[in-house]
């Protein structure tokens, strides 16, 4: 149930009166909220006080006027003014309770209502390049984006999801010279992703240090330059202190200084870093020109050649095998996997539509499209005929409009791409694409314990699946700690614990980074993530379990399930008053999680009802309360609880099991 709503719904017609304006009247009801100080209220409207001036009384006779019409009987057993015409609402206990019945008896849903009015939503999100292993990246698009569209579906809107795999491009054309040129045999034997993974990064590395060799001469007379247009801007500046304009000046020359030292640093250390490697420095002489290798390979591969394709052909099951087994463990599904070669076919009509619209110009060869705010332009195809992904993703969304139909597009995508979606979203709008409301739901960074991007000791980038094997061994170390299970009395077969450790593991991993707001870096400690307290995945799966544990030993003691499931609920003391209410507002916190897709507002709400069960169970005896019914009563407020953690952690993407 929408509590928040109803409320509202009650305050409208009374609002109405003076607000006719539909814009007005849904800012006032905006003002109706849940109170966060539960000592005062449940709920709060500060209606009264912005209508001074449009009623023209004092706002604690407006408020008296509110309180005289709202209609709010049935829900409220008080509605008081407070101050100078806060208007606070005490829910019915016996509402409460009634409400919550309904929700216990609707086990799959917790009588969370389906949109009157849903939507069709395309989720875009995880995305990785299928010819190397997933690393620790790729966890923040792919566990965001899942809950997301877990949220929404639950909602009852329509929601598509596609992986759009990196299955093109030239990173095959990477792969393809490496493995025809630098592949060791037995290792691609062994294990295919690897190996290709290993190529990938070798030919990165060969071309930065070409590069960087190419380009010293260039930044180093960049340097010299801004050097001296900065010195000439001092200069000037000293002879007319005054000038306002030439102290900005100053400004810039020493930004455009600072930038040029930068990237010769950058060329400097790469250089570095290449001799002392030998390898890295004989294939350089062994193949000049590395890049344009590169892009003649994948020239090849687009325009057909029959090696190169073959080469492609047989990469590309074991890649992608590969990533299926990690979204396996990760429990996460797709609808639709159209990788970028899915629409290698479509992006000569999508750069002819572009010149056709004159939205496209041919500069220095290239086809760009120039959008004003931006320096620099979307470049849709290159000199020497290759596409771009920026080509790609105008496919795509083409595509997606014509199969899919959505009202939105969510694009799951790090934060460093926002100036790429900001165009991309730009050359759709004009081309006609209105109907969407196109959305990058961008996220913050992993970062290690030093609070720099995550990366192993040697410097590269963590692989997903050893992480994840590591969260399911620390897991194993907390949950299934000898010591521990001695100590509660619980004995578990091993296939037991290596189900919780994984089930802990797991959840362990994409729980901390819902945890935190997704637009925000957030540190990497997986020691914290598999403790059994403080806001982790653990702590709530463990709730879960104590939970179901409780429920056991009450009907070993007798009071069987049909019992309390169907028994009267009644909200005598404060804790189950604060415990119901913080049930009742499951589906409104979706709700609100979902105006901006933070799915740490239903992490926030899983731990603080954790919280509250805890504090409730320590308060008011459960199974020795002091009359069978009020056992009964707590026993279905306690399964209710449970099935609320369930649910939202299901949301969210995570297990639970029924011990712990």
């Amino acid at each position: 149930m929408q509590v928040l709503s109803l409320i509202r719904s009650r305050f409208a017609p009374v609002l109405a009166k003076w607000l006719d304006e539909p814009a007005a009247l849904h800012s006032a009801l905006e003002r109706v909220v849940a109170s966060r100080e539960s000592q005062l209220a449940d709920y709060q409207a500060n209606v009264a006080m912005p209508l001074q001036k449009k009623v023209g009384k004092p706002p604690l006779a407006i408020a008296e006027e509110i309180v005289s019409q709202v209609d709010l009987a049935d829900i409220c057993s008080s509605v008081t003014i407070a101050g100078q015409g806060y208007v606070n609402l005490r829910l019915s206990p016996e509402w409460l309770a009634k409400s919550l019945e309904d929700a216990q008896q609707d086990s799959s849903r917790l009588a969370v209502e389906p949109v009157s009015t849903p939507k069709t939503f395309v989720v875009d999100f995880s995305s990785p390049n299928v010819a190397k292993p997933m690393h620790v990246g790729h966890i923040r698009s792919t566990v965001i984006g899942d809950a997301i569209s877990k949220i929404l579906k639950f909602l009852g809107h329509r929601v598509v999801t596609d992986n759009h795999l990196g299955d093109w491009g030239t990173q095959f054309g990477m792969i393809i010279y490496g493995y025809k040129h630098f592949r060791d045999d037995a290792a691609f034997a062994q294990g295919a992703v690897a190996e290709l993974g290993r190529l990938y990064r070798a030919i990165q590395q060969i071309v930065g240090y070409q590069a960087a060799l190419a380009n010293r001469p260039k930044l180093e007379l960049t340097v010299s330059k801004s050097e001296q247009k900065l010195v000439e801007a001092r200069a000037k500046a000293a002879a007319s202190p005054q000038d306002k304009k030439l102290v900005k000046e100053i400004s810039i020359a020493t930004n455009q200084s600072e930038d040029a030292k930068a990237d010769l640093a950058k060329a400097i250390e790469t250089i570095a870093e290449g001799e002392r490697d030998a390898l890295i420095v004989s294939r350089s002489l062994e193949h000049p020109d590395l890049s344009q290798r590169v892009l003649k390979e994948t020239s090849k591969l687009h325009l057909g050649d029959a090696e190169n394709l073959k080469l492609w052909e047989d990469f590309l099951p074991s890649c992608k095998a590969e990533i299926h087994g990690v979204y396996r463990r990760l429990n996460v599904q797709f609808d639709h996997e159209y990788g970028e070669s899915y629409y290698h076919d479509m992006l000569p009509m999508v750069v002819e539509d572009l010149l056709g619209r004159s939205m496209a110009i041919q500069s220095d060869g290239a086809i760009c499209v120039f959008l004003d705010g931006y320096e620099a332009p979307m470049i849709v195809r290159k000199q020497d005929g290759a596409f771009l992904y920026a080509t790609t993703d105008i496919a795509t969304a083409m595509f997606r409009e014509r199969e899919f139909g959505p009202d939105v597009s969510l694009y799951v995508v790090d934060h460093r791409q926002s100036e790429h979606f900001q165009k991309l979203f730009d050359v759709l709008r004009k081309i006609g694409l209105h109907h969407t409301q196109l959305k990058h739901v961008q996220f913050g960074t992993v970062l290690g314990m030093d609070g720099k991007p995550f990366k192993t000791r040697s410097g590269t980038v963590v692989g997903l699946e050893s992480l994840l094997d590591e969260a399911v061994g620390r897991a194993w170390e907390v949950v299934c700690d000898p010591n521990r299970l001695k100590a509660s009395g619980i004995e578990f077969t091993d296939a037991e614990k290596r189900n919780i450790a994984e089930v802990v593991g797991i959840g362990a991993i994409k729980y901390a980074d819902l945890c935190h707001n997704r637009t925000s870096n957030y540190v990497f400690d997986l020691e914290k993530m598999v403790k059994l307290d403080g806001n982790t995945a653990a702590y709530i799966q463990y709730s879960y379990a104590r939970i179901r544990s409780i429920l056991r030993k009450a009907e070993a003691e007798g009071f069987a399930m049909d019992q309390w499931q169907s028994a009267k609920l009644e909200l005598l003391a404060q804790p189950e008053l604060t415990l119901g209410l913080q049930l009742l507002r499951f589906e409104d916190m979706l709700h609100q999680s979902m105006v901006d897709y933070l799915p740490n507002v239903v992490t926030e709400y899983l731990f603080e009802t954790a919280r509250m069960f805890s504090s409730f169970y320590d308060q008011c005896s459960v199974l020795k309360a002091d009359t069978a019914a009020s056992s009964l009563s707590r026993l279905r407020l306690t399964d209710l609880v449970g099935s609320t953690l369930r649910k939202g952690l299901e949301l969210l993407g995570i297990g639970v099991v029924e011990r712990m």
